[in-house]
């Protein structure tokens, strides 16, 4: 009897907690979201490194492009021929001069705030980490929530490398509807003339299929079986 007192305690405790709201969320990577650019532009490390502007810019010029689930993440590339972006000039074989950080992200205000928020994902391929250019200067790409302030003057971030395989980094957001969060991809290099970025690489992400979930009438029924055959 007592066993079967714990075993309906059990149950019961596990349905309850199933049944009771949870202040979280997970997001994707979901072509139908609205995803949104930014480019952050630095000089090279062998110019001192300061920065020099950013701004909205259009996701394919970042470069970022979806072609159906697959997300195509590759280094920047400028079709300017000037000595701002390109030493000696724009051109085939011509070496980068400033350093792209590109943001490509989906954000939203007030919604995510005061959950832990979840961005998950699986890296199909990544050829672009370990390329470096002439200079040596190389490519990063990671994928990050941040949590801005509502006047964008701070964040706290979470960040993952975009390694072959699976990806899952959760943050804990801040209880403000004021202040906006950002999940997505930040890929920082120099800028590249558009016919020298095969050999760099690219890197290609996808959503991962959502884990079965165990319906709560699926737990009440294995609760009531167990509960009969301890009878």
């Amino acid at each position: 009897m007592r066993r079967f007192q714990a075993m309906a305690f059990i149950c019961c405790a596990t349905l309850c907690a199933v049944a009771l709201p949870v202040k979280a969320a997970t997001v994707t990577v979901d072509p139908s979201a609205s995803w949104q650019g930014f480019m952050n532009v630095s000089e090279t490390p062998q110019n001192g490194g300061g920065y020099v502007f950013g701004s909205s810019w259009g996701t394919p010029d970042l470069t970022a492009t979806f072609s159906g689930p697959v997300l195509t993440l590759g280094p920047n590339s400028v079709n300017d021929t000037s000595n701002f972006w390109y030493t000696p000039s724009g051109g085939p074989g011509a070496v980068g001069n400033k350093i792209m950080d590109a943001n490509m992200y989906v954000e939203t205000t007030g919604v995510y705030t005061g959950q832990t928020l979840t961005f998950a994902g699986s890296v199909l391929s990544n050829t672009l980490v370990g390329s470096v250019n002439q200079q040596g200067n190389g490519w990063t790409s990671i994928a990050f929530i941040k949590d801005f302030a509502p006047d964008y003057s701070s964040s706290v971030s979470v960040t993952a490398p975009l390694t072959p395989g699976a990806f899952s980094i959760s943050l804990a957001t801040i209880n403000n509807p004021a202040r906006h969060i950002q999940y997505g991809f930040e890929t920082i290099g120099p800028d590249v003339w558009v016919t020298d970025r095969g050999p760099i690489g690219e890197i290609q992400v996808t959503a991962v299929p959502e884990p079965a979930i165990m319906t709560l009438a699926g737990l009440a029924g294995l609760c009531i079986t167990a509960i009969r055959r301890r009878r």
